[in-house]
């Protein structure tokens, strides 16, 4: 019988020490979260492929190149404005597929069901995933099912899990960022997180906020065809656009510089932003997309961004440097000078 293991065992000192037990931050996309990736999961499972802790991983398969991803979504309430678990199963995985520029085409769906759950609201759940599935041009080939006790289970999670077909000549990963480059978003920031939280909370504004849930690989196409040089692609969710930065830049021993005023947010989401004490740089999105460009293509990308639904606001927001290495620093509005740093956890439990 192998002996159980211990937080002493551990590769890292503090703070993973610290926590004996799992919290709410651990998966939230934060320091907590990566420090249990980098210094509990990958020394268990470490190998070449896994090592790149991209959205997906490419595997090169005979003369075909392979992007293979899996997420869970544990999303409460289960339907919310703008979309419901469902949609948001479908589009989470179609979208880390997208981000290393492969074509998605296959998805599996597994489901941990709560004892109790309606089966009218699993049907509801199936047919916006069916839905979802069929508008991203994607097929459901396979799944399972389990169900536990009541209030073991929140109702439903889902895993689904990806395969798509990357083409050939495109190379997309963090360590292909270079100092000079363009940092480009396609749109407005924190819709999705804002949404869940309004919904979760009963919280009132102005007007409902919609989450942005979408499949973004319909605009990498569009993107890719004009400029396959892409250097870094990436859907800011869990930790939204700071915690994304942060880790393109650990990973490839760059920094950035932003611009605050360039950086599009949807003033309904600034003000609950503020009246909640929230960053919108780090609340989560599911409709977005990074794009870390060569700085001679980026107006044309902006242009071809701005000609799709999914990209009208999209926007130059800063560039690569290398003054600041593994710093992600941002000129506010005022002149001055923040640091964007990643949330220990995070400030919205439970999003996606």
């Amino acid at each position: 019988m192998t002996s159980q293991p211990s937080p002493e065992d551990f590769t890292c000192p503090l703070p993973l020490r610290d926590y004996p037990n799992i919290v709410l931050g651990h998966g939230g996309g934060g320091q907590l979260s990566d420090e249990l990736v980098q210094h509990l999961f990958l020394p268990q499972f470490q190998n070449d492929q896994l090592a790149h802790l991209g959205d997906s991983t490419v595997l090169e398969i005979g003369d075909h190149r392979l992007a293979f991803s899996t997420d869970s979504f544990v999303v409460r309430p289960l339907f919310f404005p703008g979309g419901s678990i469902g949609e948001l199963a479908v589009h989470g995985t179609v979208n880390d597929l997208a981000m290393s520029g492969a074509e998605p085409l296959y998805l599996s769906a597994s489901f941990i069901l709560e004892e109790g759950l309606p089966i009218e609201t699993l049907q509801e759940i199936a047919a916006r995933m069916a839905t979802a599935a069929r508008q991203a041009g994607v097929t459901i080939v396979t799944g399972d099912t389990k169900v536990v006790e009541k209030g073991h289970g929140d109702g439903c999670y889902i895993n689904t899990a990806g395969i798509g077909l990357v083409p050939s000549g495109i190379e997309i990963g963090p360590e292909r960022a270079q100092p000079g480059d363009a940092v480009l978003i396609s749109g407005t920031l924190g819709d999705h997180g804002m949404a869940i939280m309004s919904a979760r909370e009963g919280l009132q504004f102005e007007s409902t906020i919609q989450s942005d849930s979408a499949s973004l690989g319909g605009l990498v196409r569009e993107m890719l065809a004009v400029c396959p040089e892409i250097h870094v692609l990436r859907d800011p969710t869990r930790g939204g656009l700071a915690a994304s930065l942060n880790e393109i830049a650990s990973q490839s021993d760059i920094g950035f510089e932003l611009e605050e005023k360039r950086i599009p947010v949807d003033p309904i989401v600034a003000s609950a932003c503020e009246i909640l004490g929230l960053d919108p740089l780090m609340v989560a999105n599911e409709g977005k997309l990074l794009a870390i460009v060569p700085p001679a293509n980026a107006e044309l990308l902006l242009a071809t961004m701005h000609d799709n639904p999914l990209g009208k606001q999209a926007a130059q927001i800063g560039h690569v440097t290398e003054s600041h290495p593994r710093m992600v620093v941002a000129k506010t509005a005022i002149g001055g000078s923040r640091v964007i740093t990643t949330e220990i956890g995070e400030q919205l439990p439970r999003i996606c």
